[in-house]
């Protein structure tokens, strides 16, 4: 067998030289430098996990804990709360005050090895709220409404302390929220009372200046007594006039009992033009008796109405008071925060198994493309 000719040989040795140096420059090297930091900068994570939910007292959270839980929109309610709550734990207003509680950023900075995961010294409000949402994650789960809050700390301890503030900050806020919406019910209800005791003092105001301008308590009251006695005198006149044409067929017309009842006849007449005329028409020009009912009447009514809105002003105010006196939502503490026994993170073996994957395709694809130079080389 011959040997290979001096130039192959060389050319070979060549490839597998410049093979070990791929290998070296996109495996071997990425993995120390890795392995080195997981081993000695990288700093354990500790996570402190919560879980919490936001639910309405009264019909509107039974309703919700039924079988309309299944429809789109009915579960879009119930979680619309526990959204808003999702995103005050991310504000910058809520990170500020916890800053100043927990020196969060001294706890963030403390990590002085880890370069990566470390919150750099000097960084910007807006720096540290990006990283603040990074080590608070927030999870909703959109069929069941909860909310898992994932706290991450460079200690089991102070990740626990930060999801019990988070925890604490959540319930005020919540709180917050029902008293807000309570008050301003409360305070419609009671701007509603307001307006109907001024429309009832005014009405009633109305109806006791008519009284006094006119001198009397209710004409509606005077033109129906009136009415009444002018139907009496009628049928007083009607017995009479009887009376008096069956005295006329027996008796002259000069006689006494005929004299007698005439008289009375005009009498009654005459009181009924006094009658008649006291509920059409007033002395000294003023204005008619019916017409004086018909405007009591309605003066009357509009104090009726003004009364029956002030009494329903008046219970809206107590039922609104009551509710208030209750929270309208509450915050249910499915699972308190947990204090954690072991780093979640770095996951240092599922993620240099990772990164040697990554470096194993980089190798192969960088290994296929010199080969193809080479090969059109030659």
């Amino acid at each position: 067998m011959s040997a290979l000719p001096p130039l192959s040989r060389l050319s070979r040795l060549n490839a597998l030289c410049l093979r070990h140096r791929l290998a070296a420059l996109t495996i071997g090297l990425p993995m120390v430098l890795a392995g080195l930091y997981y081993g000695f900068l990288a700093s354990d994570r500790y996570v402190s996990t919560t879980v919490i939910t936001v639910r309405r007292a009264g019909h509107e959270a039974s309703v919700v804990n039924g079988l309309s839980m299944l429809l789109p929109g009915a579960a879009a309610m119930s979680q619309e709360d526990t959204r808003y709550l999702r995103e005050y734990l991310h504000s910058q207003d809520l990170l500020l005050r916890l800053d100043q509680e927990l020196a969060l950023r001294a706890h963030f900075e403390s990590a002085h090895t880890d370069v990566l995961h470390r919150l750099w010294p000097h960084a910007s409000q807006e720096q540290m709220l990006d990283y603040w949402r990074r080590r608070v994650e927030l999870s909703l789960d959109d069929l069941s409404g909860l909310l898992t809050v994932r706290v991450q700390g460079f200690d089991a301890e102070h990740a626990q302390r930060i999801n019990r503030a988070l925890l604490r900050e959540a319930e005020s806020f919540v709180n917050d929220i029902s008293h807000r919406i309570s008050d301003e019910q409360l305070a419609f209800a009671k701007g509603e009372l307001g307006r109907a005791e001024e429309q009832l003092t005014t009405a009633q105001r109305s109806l006791i200046d008519f009284q006094t301008r006119h001198r009397t308590l209710d004409p509606q009251a005077d033109a129906q007594a009136t009415g009444q006695r002018a139907a009496e005198l009628r049928g007083r006149l009607t017995k009479l006039e009887a009376e008096l044409s069956t005295k006329r067929a027996f008796l002259h017309d000069d006689a006494p009992d005929i004299v007698t009842l005439r008289a009375e006849v005009a009498a009654v007449e005459q009181q009924i033009g006094r009658e008649t005329r006291s509920a059409t028409a007033t002395p000294g020009g003023g204005e008619a008796l019916n017409r004086l009912a018909l405007t009591f009447h309605d003066i009357k009514t509009r104090a009726a109405l003004a009364d029956g809105t002030y009494r329903s002003a008046l219970a809206t105010v107590e039922a609104t008071r009551i509710e208030a006196s209750r929270k309208v939502k509450s915050l249910v503490v499915i699972e308190p925060p947990t204090r954690p026994e072991t780093a979640e993170y770095p996951r240092r073996l599922y993620e240099l198994s990772t990164l040697l994957l990554l470096c194993l395709a980089v190798f192969t694809i960088a290994h296929l493309g010199v080969a193809t130079v080479r090969e059109h080389q030659d």
